[in-house]
């Protein structure tokens, strides 16, 4: 009899690690961007600590898609989803999964009731930092390029902020405000765009800064300033995100001269964080859980 029942207390254990074998399906249509790739490789280690599989499921630039991604994984009966997306534009499938119960949770993806809670930065701040470093550098005064993205909620609010900024100096002009193709990463698109206003703006001085929410298209802009031969014009380029390409030239000391790292491996380790709390049942109270961010400058760019 203590046989028995010493082989059925081993069996539960053995069951219940197996329950605990997690199923998770991370979803984005942006792995391209160099921030979501390592979005997603902080997650994947953090959960490797848990012994969770985690089946990461790129659409390609493709939004719409990811509903069907989503409901894929639903029929796979996942444990959790993670999702790196505007929730609005993808709320067809949330509702299938908060319907069959599985918790998702956003990494960088925007706040909305559907999402057990959303990880990321806040972009407010980091768009304050970037857009008053501007304004301070031109003096308050003169043409500014701004590259942004509103179908993406926090690359939108960083657009939002920047604007007031803006605003709020009467002698600042948004010469252009461009939305890049971003199914590529956005350098060479961000690149075009930027040489063609150059060539509508050919008179030096007639650019003070590019302010771009994300880095890629402060790296198309400088590619583009740089092959125009208008390095020297002393056009002030700032990013958002702080990778390396990035850090690389504000390092050089040239017209890219300042962004904001986030911590993006921090970011995919406190989204496996809030997936394990909520498949064991807990409710997160915050609906934004936020990560810290340091300004990067050509002062602590290398290190």
């Amino acid at each position: 009899m203590k046989r028995t029942i010493l082989g059925s207390v081993a069996a539960l254990a053995l069951s219940a690690g197996a329950l605990w074998a997690e199923n998770v399906a991370v979803i984005t249509p942006y792995l391209a961007q160099p921030g979501t790739q390592a979005y997603v490789e902080g997650f994947q280690a953090q959960a490797a600590k848990s012994g969770w599989t985690v089946n990461v499921i790129d659409t390609a630039g493709d939004v719409a898609a990811v509903i069907a991604r989503i409901e894929d994984a639903v029929t796979q009966k996942v444990n959790a989803i993670v999702i790196n997306v505007d929730p609005a534009q993808v709320a067809a499938g949330l509702q299938v999964a908060k319907d069959a119960g599985i918790p998702v949770i956003g990494m960088d993806a925007g706040s909305d009731p559907l999402l057990a809670t959303n990880v990321t930065s806040n972009g407010y701040a980091m768009a304050a930092e970037t857009s008053v470093y501007v304004a301070n550098r031109i003096g308050g005064k003169g043409n500014v390029v701004m590259f942004v993205f509103d179908a993406f909620p926090p690359v939108q609010a960083r657009g939002v902020i920047a604007d007031a900024v803006f605003a709020n100096h009467p002698d600042i002009k948004v010469l252009d405000r461009v939305t890049p193709d971003v199914q590529d990463g956005g350098i060479a698109d961000s690149r075009a765009k930027m040489e063609a206003i150059l060539a509508a703006n050919p008179e030096p001085g007639s650019i003070a800064a590019v302010w771009a929410a994300w880095d890629q298209p402060a790296l198309g802009a400088l590619q583009a300033i740089e092959a125009a031969g208008r390095q020297g014009e002393g056009i002030v380029i700032t990013g958002i995100d702080a990778n390396p390409q990035a850090r690389e030239a504000i390092a050089a000391g040239g017209n890219f001269e300042a962004s904001v790292a986030q911590d993006f491996a921090g970011i995919g380790a406190a989204a496996a964080d809030a997936a394990g709390r909520v498949m064991k049942g807990e409710t997160i109270k915050e609906p934004v859980i936020y990560v810290s961010t340091v300004m990067v400058t050509a002062v602590n760019a290398a290190q």
